[in-house]
């Protein structure tokens, strides 16, 4: 069984010029534990599908099962709280936030779910300790290489403890070597949380470190890319 199936997908935006439908009749099995990555030309809706994945947006049409769970039609406050229990977000764009730490950004999840500071502190200890930034943990965000800033990033995505894993093209910033040890981390890191995975990305090397690539194009799936 399909842990995230999909399908007859509609998504549309409004537009100064109307109506802009992104995604239309899409369709999307990924199975429990599978690394799947999403290719495709820039502006075909690849961020809209994550988002819409990950209960940021809601959708306009069709179906959207993660798990035992169906978000597709969830009001806003269902969807928060379905993405905070189960969802994890890695981004382009780290996100972190500036004024705070590395240890205290990724536990900022675990802070507005009220959880209580020993219990945080020791479980965003312990992860970043994983991505190897222990002795990170007091810089704040300005002060780390865009490697460090990303692995604090996949740090917090986890701390949470999702079943899904969504990263928006994580190494796009990120030189050549930097990236390869990223896609090295997300690989350990999907096989060690027991995580089904969906990485949209345009790096190649990335793509084949997944177990399987999608191509995302005219607003559907294409099997294989």
């Amino acid at each position: 069984m399909a842990f995230v199936e999909v399908r007859d997908l509609v998504k549309a935006y409004t537009s100064a010029r109307g109506q802009l439908e992104v995604l239309h009749g899409l369709n999307l099995s990924v199975a429990q534990g599978e690394m799947l990555a999403i290719v495709g030309a820039s502006g075909v809706g690849k961020s809209t599908l994550l988002h819409v994945l990950g209960g940021l947006d809601a959708i306009d049409a069709g179906t959207v099962r993660i798990g035992d769970t169906s978000i597709g039609l969830m009001t806003d406050e269902a969807r928060v709280a379905f993405r905070n229990r189960h969802v994890g977000f890695v981004f382009q764009f780290h996100h972190l936030l500036p004024e705070f730490s590395a240890l205290e950004n990724v536990e900022m999840p675990l802070f507005i779910a009220g959880v209580r500071e020993s219990e945080r502190r020791g479980r965003a200890e312990a992860l970043l300790a994983r991505v190897g930034l222990s002795a990170r943990a007091d810089h704040r965000p300005g002060a780390l290489s865009g490697g460090e800033q990303q692995r604090v990033a996949v740090a917090r995505a986890l701390i949470c403890r999702p079943s899904l894993l969504l990263a928006d093209e994580p190494t796009g910033n990120l030189d050549e070597a930097t990236a390869a040890d990223l896609h090295q981390l997300l690989r350990e890191m999907h096989a060690e949380h027991g995580l089904t995975s969906v990485i949209v990305t345009h790096n190649p090397s990335l793509a084949a470190a997944c177990d399987r690539t999608s191509r995302l194009e005219g607003g559907r799936i294409v099997e294989p890319a």
